[in-house]
Formats: C-alpha cells, structure tokens, sequence
C-alpha cells in the first residue's frame, strides 16, 4: 500500500468500492511509488463523462531536480471501465460522493480504491467514538 486516507471511514458512511488506474507522468510514479503520496483531503468527481482525482498530493521525486511549474495537487484522472464508469456516474446522480481510500500498486501499475460514501453527521461521528471505545475496554478486559 503507498497511501491511505484514513479519516474517510470516520467522516463518511462508505457503501461500495471500485478500483481504477491513475493517470501520471513518469516522476510522478517514481515518487508515488516510494510512498510519497497522500490522500488526506481528497475526492473525486466526474466531469465529462470520465473521474478526476482532486486535492491528491504526489510530492517530487527529486526535490532539486523536479520539472518547472510542477504542482503536487493537480488534478488527476482516474481510469476505469464503461460498465463501472456508468454505475459511478448514475449512483453519484442519487446523492453519493466519491473519496479515496487508499492508493497501491497492482502488477506495476498504481491503483487507486475509491468509495461511494454518505457524509456522517456530528452525532454519527460521536457515536462511532462511542462504540470504539467499548471495543477497546471489552478487549482489555479479554487480556486480564
């Protein structure tokens, strides 16, 4: 795994994932690859009939050495197949958003899990701390 967004399963009610290519030049996918990648902050949204990553930051793979006007949060497509690419677009129709979850690599190439995700409420929030919590004292508890 290169990156993880770890605060989506916290701020979003996730309900299916699809996996998809992502579309970079060729220092970029050096420096993903060696993990200098980060998600956090991050969505998705389709335009035009095709996905687009938003607000991903790949850094450079040498600092000294990147190419001129280099940004690290450009927008980036995503590839996916047209049965999946329609599925996306209609469930986004209905009211879901897309978020990363976590980018990898896959025979060579970088990958990126996206989810269909609701927006949790303050209270949802709360209660999923709630229920961590419990957890943790029920597994302390199985220790002693």
């Amino acid at each position: 795994m290169i990156a993880e967004n770890k605060k989506a399963r916290f701020d979003y009610e996730l309900s299916e994932t699809f996996v998809g290519g992502i579309v970079l030049t060729g220092h970029e996918a050096k420096s993903a690859k060696m993990g200098r990648m980060d998600l956090s902050g991050s969505h998705a949204i389709v335009r035009g009939g095709e996905v687009y990553l938003l607000n991903s930051s790949i850094h450079s793979f040498q600092k000294g050495n990147a190419p001129e006007n280099y940004e690290e949060l450009r927008t980036r497509k995503l590839l996916f197949s047209k049965k999946e690419l329609q599925e996306i677009v209609g469930r986004i129709q209905s009211g879901f958003s897309l978020v990363p979850l976590k980018a990898f690599i896959s025979h060579g190439f970088i990958k990126i899990e996206l989810a269909l995700a609701h927006g949790k409420k303050k209270s949802d929030k709360r209660e999923t701390i709630k229920k961590r919590e419990v957890e943790r004292e029920i597994q302390r508890g199985v220790r002693k």
